[in-house]
């Protein structure tokens, strides 16, 4: 999971501080989610879900389908 929010963030050329700040919370915090040191709440997972536009499970690393899941009617 660390590895891909990391890989996700490098991808789209962002740095930590930027990620941080979206989520409101500062550069270090933000940068123990990536290395493991701190877990990652459910709320955050939901709001780099959103950013990235793929799903919590592919964060989590459950699927390899980064594409969001179509919602539901």
């Amino acid at each position: 999971m660390y590895q891909r929010i990391r890989d996700l963030r490098e991808d789209r050329d962002l740095n930590q501080t930027q990620i941080a700040k979206y989520l409101g919370m500062s550069q270090t915090g933000y940068s123990k989610y990536e290395t493991g040191e701190n877990d990652i709440p459910s709320a955050v997972l939901i709001k780099l879900a959103r950013y990235y536009n793929t799903s919590v499970d592919y964060l989590l690393g459950e699927t390899d389908q980064k594409e969001r899941y179509p919602k539901s009617k």
